[in-house]
């Protein structure tokens, strides 16, 4: 048992607001899923030519802004860091096929969480109260915002394990349920040269679809993939840099319900992480049906 939430704010008024309405959401989830939480959160693109490299390290006090001289120093790029705890965003111009071997090489301690223009990714051991703590999560701004909280069922309680997982860039996924066949698809995917970190079954699945999207498909036609080639219990949602989009299994066994409103919409596996939600009784609110996509643009 986990939850799932998600935020898409409609009205540019309110994307100052984003974490202050999202903390409440993933709050609301602690019991479907005490052990560790993650956030992705979409906001303003960086420059053309630069992305945004959020890392991870077990250490606290990591020397980010370092790893960030090194970075220019070794790879003759533009490189800078902004330390959030054991996280940090780096904004280079560094191409990630050159900088992903050089961090593996010189700096393993460290992991890349997401890579893309306007993702930053934030995951961590703890009920989504410290999660969110200590990150700063109700400070946060931006258009979207995709969330997890986890009760740790197939595999194993570290940074690495929690949601939301990436693939590619700016795309995310969450996931609560379990899939059956994850193995039969890694096996699959590895076949054409993906490598996976984790073996985490939400992996499997945020992989395949980041796959069908590289395949050319649109975001609509990766999942109606899904629905030929997964098996098992999901609710899946996902974040791009331009959309929510979520589906649920044939059977539709794990909740989801929907919030939409003129100035937003909002998606949770329960109603009392929506009920804070400003005029939230005007929202039109149902239950998402199985083996339906339902998709919102920025």
């Amino acid at each position: 048992m986990c939850g799932i939430v998600g935020l898409l704010l409609k009205n540019p008024e309110m994307r100052p607001r984003l974490g202050q309405l999202l903390v409440p959401m993933l709050v609301g989830m602690t019991e479907r899923g005490p052990d560790s939480a993650g956030l992705a959160v979409f906001s303003d693109t960086v420059d053309p030519g630069f992305r945004r490299f959020n890392l991870y390290a077990d250490d606290r006090a990591y020397d980010w802004r370092g790893l960030a001289d090194a970075v220019r120093s070794d790879l003759g790029v533009t490189a800078a860091a902004e330390p959030i705890q054991n996280h940090a965003i780096l904004v280079s111009d560094v191409d990630p096929k050159r900088f992903h071997p050089w961090l593996e090489d010189k700096r393993p301690e460290v992991d890349v969480l997401s890579v893309g223009r306007y993702i930053d990714i934030y995951k961590d051991v703890g009920t989504p109260g410290e999660v969110a703590e200590r990150y700063g999560f109700a400070g946060m701004s931006g258009t979207h915002t995709v969330g997890h909280t986890r009760m740790a069922t197939e595999s194993g309680v570290t940074p690495a394990h929690a949601h939301p997982f990436v693939a590619g860039e700016d795309f995310c996924l969450v996931h609560n349920g379990s899939l059956s066949n994850p193995y039969s698809l890694r096996r699959m995917l590895e076949k054409k040269g993906i490598r996976f970190r984790t073996d985490n079954d939400t992996e499997a699945a945020c992989r395949f679809i980041e796959w069908r999207l590289r395949e050319g498909d649109d975001l609509e036609a990766a999942l109606m993939k899904c629905f030929e080639e997964l098996d098992g219990f999901y609710t899946f949602l996902m974040g791009t840099h331009d959309k929510l989009a979520l589906v649920r299994d044939p059977f539709a066994c794990k909740p989801a319900i929907v919030a939409e409103h003129d100035d937003y919409v909002a998606v949770a596996s329960e109603y009392r992480s929506l009920a804070h939600l400003p005029d939230v009784k005007n929202a039109r609110l149902f239950e998402p049906v199985p083996e339906e996509i339902y998709s919102w643009k920025v």
